[in-house]
């Protein structure tokens, strides 16, 4: 679990850089809209703190990064056709907490 969290944190770093601290996003307020505009970056930050959020607490600290990208895909998938819908509401059967 600490490692995904580390991964997202990394990722955010390395792709927002300063920026990345003075933002702040609610993902239950997010919409799918919203969430699809947010470019490359934002969906892979996103997708990964997805992943580790929706990680078994006793999961070994293993990122599949196959999984990541599907998971992600469909979930892309979903909010393409359901805009208005918030990204955790999306997300929930997609990364089976």
């Amino acid at each position: 679990m600490r490692a995904i969290g580390a991964l997202a944190i990394t990722i955010t770093l390395l792709v927002g850089g300063p920026a990345a601290h003075a933002q702040k996003i609610d993902l239950s307020r997010t919409t799918c809209k919203e969430l699809l505009e947010s470019g490359k970056e934002g969906l892979i930050i996103i997708w990964s703190w997805l992943y580790g959020y929706y990680a078994d607490q006793d999961a070994d600290p293993v990122i599949d990064f196959d999984k990541l990208t599907a998971q992600g895909q469909r979930l892309a998938g979903y909010c393409k056709d359901h805009p208005n819908t918030d990204v955790i509401s999306a997300a929930e059967p997609i990364y089976d907490k």
